[in-house]
């Protein structure tokens, strides 16, 4: 099969079963082309239409999302998980803004941070109408199959073969369809487990299908046991009134978030609150939960302690703070947290 009947059976299928009526689809704009890719980095489509309508409902443009403040932008993003995103997000629209355009070369959307080689070419294809090829999740399980590319993706040398035939295969003229089409192809045919081949415009011409491999393609990540963290969270209620929370640093896991104050053992929670003066009226220590990251386990266990004398923290950089529920609802927090404070706070 030729790049060319490749392209005209991809775009024919696009034509008669795409996906036309996604919210960034509407009114495209390269601001909300970027914002749409970035969100759906390792997160499913259904999961991200509620959040890119709530999000460019309060942040309509680029210039919008770079005037607001990150802790804003976070509380929008809040659930979504791999916060980064929202904090590259964030740094990027106060650089293009300040460079006064949105960047349309290949180069200059690289140098932005949070836009990597799939999310540029994205953007340049969809609302520059550039040729560029991509491969994101959906794209390197059909192009894998398609070809019967051994080997996990995540190696270098498959990685550079799927972008390879990625780049021979994207065509020059609709190439705005075609990067919807062939993400779209990936999403509703040719998806983890149970791909529709029967359906499939390139099901003749699959290697993968004609040598009984999709079940094998492509190849999963090497299996690795995920090492397990353990921590004490504080959920510090005074008077049912408020609750203490603390900022997360800028970096790292829920960076930028606020959570409860967290413990190596149950012992240092409990120093902690006689350092403090915290007088303890009740203390429950909760279940243990686990909450999983991409490269470890998190087991919590929250303790629940109410005090009816608040300890008041002046913190130069105001980090530690009490917040009653109401001003609660409108923080950047991570999802365990949000749904401990909702099972263990009132009023």
């Amino acid at each position: 099969m030729t790049p060319s009947d490749y392209q005209q059976r991809i775009l024919a299928w696009f034509d008669q079963n795409g996906r036309k009526d996604l919210p960034w689809q509407q009114d495209i704009t390269p601001y909300r082309v970027w914002l749409s890719e970035t969100m759906l980095q390792q997160t499913q489509v259904t999961t991200v239409i509620p959040y890119f309508n709530a999000f460019v409902e309060q942040f309509p443009t680029i210039e919008y999302l770079a005037q607001a403040s990150v802790d804003e932008v976070l509380h929008r993003w809040s659930g979504l998980g791999y916060y980064a995103r929202a904090r590259n997000l964030h740094k990027t629209a106060q650089i293009i803004v300040e460079q006064g355009h949105f960047p349309d070369t290949l180069d200059k959307l690289m140098e932005l941070p949070g836009i990597g080689l799939s999310t540029a070419g994205a953007i340049l294809s969809i609302a520059f109408k550039k040729s560029h090829p991509i491969l994101d999740g959906n794209v390197k399980r059909v192009l894998t199959r398609f070809k019967a590319v051994s080997g996990w993706p995540g190696i270098s040398h498959v990685s550079k073969q799927l972008w390879a035939i990625s780049a021979d295969l994207t065509p020059v003229n609709r190439v705005a369809d075609y990067t919807q089409a062939i993400m779209d192809l990936g999403a509703t045919i040719c998806t983890r487990s149970k791909p529709a081949c029967n359906n499939c415009p390139l099901n003749s011409h699959c290697k993968a299908r004609i040598t009984n491999t999709v079940s094998l393609l492509p190849t999963p990540k090497p299996a690795k046991t995920l090492p397990i963290k353990q921590l004490f969270f504080l959920l510090l209620n005074n008077n049912n009134r408020q609750i203490l929370l603390e900022k997360r640093p800028p970096s790292g896991i829920w960076g930028g978030l606020w959570s409860l104050p967290e413990f190596g053992s149950i012992e240092s929670l409990h120093d902690w609150c006689l350092t403090t003066n915290t007088r303890v009226v009740s203390s429950n220590t909760l279940t243990l939960q686990r909450h999983t990251f991409s490269h470890y386990h998190l087991d919590y266990t929250p303790v629940l302690i109410q005090t009816d004398n608040p300890i008041n923290f002046v913190m130069e950089t105001d980090q530690t703070v009490w917040y009653n529920k109401h001003q609660i609802k409108a923080l950047g927090l991570p999802t365990p947290i949000k749904l401990l404070l909702q099972q263990h706070t009132q009023g």
